[in-house]
């Protein structure tokens, strides 16, 4: 049988803290070091987000004050720089593409382009070929004539090429084309 308590003491404080096992005084003890563990993390953490906030503050401070760029004093440019730069200027503004396919749009099957020489100054193009036939030579000359872009063309050398067994026609001719 169970031992019967029998406490005829009035309810107080001083009887709940005797009565109260050991087991439930350790469990508050870690409660409570639980809490403060707690609440020393979120203070700490509470400190670090105000440092934040003051390196952000401190960056858009910094991001907003625009920064005064050295203005350099314009060197004078030679006579043969500024032809140089116009020059290279002039190359790298050429109409390539419509260039390219104006003599694509003209060269026949049995004409074999071999160079394409552009001269930005002049306004002109040298194109280096080869035809089986004096007379694909004419047509194909004929064909740039045609061509809207070109304004002149004009057959500047031929020869026939005896090294090769087929003895193709070699020919250059210039083409000035008018502004785009």
């Amino acid at each position: 049988m169970k031992p019967v308590r029998i406490d005829f003491a009035p309810p107080s404080f001083a009887r709940t803290v005797y009565r109260t096992p050991l087991a439930a005084w350790m469990l508050a003890a870690f409660a409570l070091l639980l809490c403060l563990g707690a609440a020393w993390a979120g203070a700490s953490l509470m400190e670090r987000q105000r440092g934040h906030e003051r390196q952000l503050a401190a960056l858009q401070a910094r991001a907003a004050v625009p920064l005064a760029a050295p203005v350099a004093a314009a060197a004078p440019i030679s006579e043969t720089q500024a032809s140089a730069v116009n020059a290279a200027v002039m190359q790298l503004n050429l109409p390539w593409r419509a260039l390219q396919d104006a003599v694509a749009a003209a060269t026949p099957a049995g004409v074999a382009l071999l160079a394409l020489e552009p001269d930005a100054r002049k306004r002109s193009l040298r194109i280096s070929a080869e035809a089986r036939t004096s007379d694909e030579m004419i047509e194909y000359v004929a064909r740039l004539k045609r061509e809207e872009l070109f304004s002149d063309v004009a057959l500047t050398h031929h020869e026939i090429n005896d090294q090769d067994p087929n003895r193709p026609i070699r020919f250059e001719l210039d083409a000035a084309w008018s502004a785009p």
